[in-house]
């Protein structure tokens, strides 16, 4: 974009960047904001989420067209509706739904099945329902740079974006009524799986479909049809054996299929004996799960899971050893899922091929991802047991195990940070640990955006380690996990996140008596409240930060302090109803910026002196002072090309563009605008150009420059198309 002009020295004629390049004409900034190259539009394809259809399935005739039924009735309506499938753990509700989906369902709502399994965002038992809404938008086409943070306002897009849509959503492992009414898409259907009746959703309008434990005949068909040769009787003897129960049917045909020289008799044989026992039931008490049940299951499902049971019992002691060394690592690991990776750092051999053993003993299965690795998790039946399992194991050898866990979760993270947020200032020391060291094979990941993408598929499981390590006392752990996280819940916006591990992380601070880390968490939790909207609790963190200052050697840490106060100031500032006040407000933040930069400079950090340089801009222009911005900003950018930052000279640009704007000179403004939209289109910063578009339609209007208008609003709906709908206010940018 050469008419732009270029960024240079000292001269009486200004464009984005003071300097001696001409400023751009009206006619010239709408073509080249016509030129802007966007990212092409993503195919136009409906997900398509959720398990599929198995080819085997038998009987079940009622619940499917209790389903059916259900579903045509509330797809007549333009009403949002509800199903709820209801029935005890592993009884096959999640393939029932898989199955009329794939008969029926899928042809009443052509715009998509969007799927989640809630327990593999559940902790301490309460979902994460806006880590799941924002999965649903990236999948609905809004780009990731375009999903807020705080749960409201995902929940608000999500209902704009799916208002147009008749979408189905499938969710599984629903326990609480609130979990399911979030999800319910506005014009589509929602299909809810879980253990137990939920009355107040029934009072909602949700029909209910029970899903029983199949009875003999059918349960008999579906073992003749797994095993050809079986005789009736025999196979009528495994189903009364397993309860009906098609998980456990399952396995104990699989098992046999992989031992030829048995027969289905020996199968009976061995359930009848209770060859390989049924467990400890005092155990499973003091453990506070239900006989043979999953977590959460209700206590009448005892004769269901005793049979169960034996049937995993049976299952798990015909693999070999070094799978049931993986299916105990299973049931110590604290998380939802597992890779090679983790299990190989963990102490386990030959992990992926006991993973395939475990998966094809229909034990654990594959977990949708969107990141490189396979990941992999035990059926939630299957999990209880498995943890009951791991019991045989020593409490020190448990801990062993946690600890390796704890580790590589730790030196990975750290890894990740780098890659994603580079050389920015860190507390803790680089891992000793090579990247290449925790793959089992390869590397975990390679780039910035690899990097991010495991951080994020593994957010759930690094929620959880963190609490893991704070119970076992690995205080050092617990904040390093937390700093390097960062990189992850700015990126992503996981803020409720950062503050529930930010609060473990101060306690770890506190424990170590390390005054600098402790500043360093509550800053962040700072962070993630104040873009939460909650400056009260913001604030009250920095000031318990501020008072531990002086025990602090790093200056930097005065700084990230006062450039979070001066944030608050700002905001506080845009909120005021008196012009006298936001001034005062704005006087209040350029002051703690100033202070900020001092730190800074005085390190050096040379990044983080163009990132407060340009803080204190922002609070100049806030204060109406722009020929002050301008020559701030002047210095920023110089600071900025000289050290190669280039990701914050579009937000120069944009700041600069505000105080030309405040200063009269449209052109000038147009021109920053237009630079700024250059740069960010360039490094991809769709959120930034959308609002230097944005920006320049309003300068176009004050200039009454109908063509610069006209490109910028056509440039602009191009950009919402590709990336989703409008991108939320991004009032702060990352130190």
């Amino acid at each position: 974009m050469s008419g732009l002009g270029t960024d240079g020295g000292g001269g009486s004629t200004h464009n984005t960047v003071s300097g001696d390049a001409v400023v751009v004409g009206p006619l010239l900034m709408a073509q080249r904001i016509e030129g802007i190259h966007l990212p092409p539009t993503p195919p136009d394809v409906p997900p398509s989420q959720g398990p599929p259809p198995s080819r085997v399935f038998v009987n079940r005739t009622k619940e499917l067209a209790d389903l059916r039924d259900g579903a045509l009735a509330l797809a007549a309506g333009e009403e949002p509706g509800m199903l709820l499938v209801v029935g005890v753990g592993g009884v096959g509700k999640t393939q029932l739904v898989a199955q009329s989906v794939g008969r029926e369902l899928k042809r009443l709502f052509p715009d998509g099945q969007l799927y989640v399994d809630l327990e593999d965002h559940r902790r301490d038992g309460a979902v994460d329902l806006a880590a799941v809404l924002g999965g649903f938008l990236r999948a609905l086409g809004v780009h990731k740079d375009y999903v807020p943070g705080p749960l409201a306002e995902r929940t608000a897009l999500f209902r704009s974006v799916a208002a147009r849509l008749r979408l189905l959503v499938k969710v599984d492992n629903v326990q609480h009524a609130p979990e399911a009414r979030t999800l319910v898409p506005p014009r589509g259907l929602l299909v809810a799986t879980g253990r137990r009746v939920l009355p107040s959703l029934l009072m909602d309008g949700a029909v209910l479909v029970d899903v029983a434990p199949l009875d003999e005949a059918a349960g008999t068909e579906l073992v003749r049809r797994w095993h050809a040769g079986a005789d009736e009787g025999t196979a009528a003897d495994v189903v009364r054996l397993c309860a009906g129960h098609p998980l456990a049917l399952r396995a104990a045909v699989e098992w046999l299929a992989a031992r030829p020289h048995l027969t289905l008799e020996d199968v009976v044989r061995d359930l009848t004996a209770g060859r390989y026992g049924t467990g400890d039931d005092g155990a499973r008490e003091a453990m506070g799960v239900a006989v043979g049940a999953g977590e959460g299951e209700g206590a009448g499902e005892g004769g269901v899971g005793e049979a169960v049971d034996a049937v995993l019992d049976s299952v798990v002691a015909g693999v070999s050893e070094h799978t049931r060394y993986v299916y105990d690592l299973l049931g110590i690991l604290p998380g939802t899922t597992a890779t090679v990776d983790l299990l190989a750092a963990a102490g386990a051999t030959r992990a992926g091929e006991a993973l395939g053993e475990l998966v094809s003993s229909r034990l654990a299965v594959l977990v949708e991802s969107s990141d490189r690795p396979r990941r992999y998790r035990l059926h939630d039946v299957v999990r209880a047991h498995a943890r009951l399992h791991a019991r045989e194991l020593t409490p020190d050898r448990r801990r062993d195990v946690l600890r390796l866990v704890v580790d590589f979760y730790t030196d990975a993270a750290a890894h990740g940070d780098a890659l994603v947020l580079g050389d920015r200032f860190r507390i803790q020391s680089p891992p000793v640990r090579p990247l290449a060291e925790l793959a089992a094979q390869g590397t975990l990941f390679t780039g910035r955006a690899d990097a991010l993408e495991w951080l994020d598929a593994e957010r759930t499981n690094l929620q959880v380690i963190i609490r893991t390590a704070a119970d076992e006392g690995w205080h050092e752990q617990v904040w390093r996990l937390c700093e390097s996280l960062w990189a992850l819940y700015h990126s992503r916006k996981h803020l409720a996140d950062c503050v529930e591990s930010g609060l473990l992380g101060i306690e770890a601070a506190q424990h170590q008596a390390r005054p600098d880390v402790e500043i360093r968490m509550r800053n962040q939790v700072a962070r993630a409240a104040y873009e939460l909207g909650d400056l009260d609790r913001a604030e009250s963190q920095l000031d318990a930060a501020a008072g531990l200052l002086e025990l602090a050697g790093d200056p930097r840490l005065s700084g990230v302090v006062q450039e979070s106060r001066g944030l608050i100031a700002l905001a506080r500032g845009r909120s005021e109803r008196s012009p006298e006040a936001a001034r005062e407000r704005a006087e209040e933040a350029r002051q703690l910026f100033e202070r900020a930069l001092a730190a800074n400079r005085a390190v050096p950090d040379p990044h983080g002196v163009v990132v407060q340089s340009y803080n204190v801009a922002q609070a100049l222009v806030a204060g109406e002072r722009w020929t002050d911005a301008l020559d701030v900003l002047d210095e920023a950018a110089e600071t900025a090309r000289a050290t190669g930052d280039e990701p914050m000279l579009p937000r120069i640009d944009l700041v600069r563009a505000h105080a030309f704007a405040g200063l009269g000179a449209l052109d000038r403004a147009v021109t920053a605008a237009g630079s700024a939209a250059d740069r960010a289109a360039g490094l991809k910063q769709f959120a930034k150009l959308d609002q230097a578009l944005e920006l320049l339609t309003a300068l176009a209007d004050r200039a009454e420059d109908r063509p610069l208008r006209a490109a910028c609003e056509e440039k602009l709906r191009g950009l919402r198309r590709t990336m989703g709908l409008k991108p939320p206010a991004a009032p702060t940018d990352p130190a």
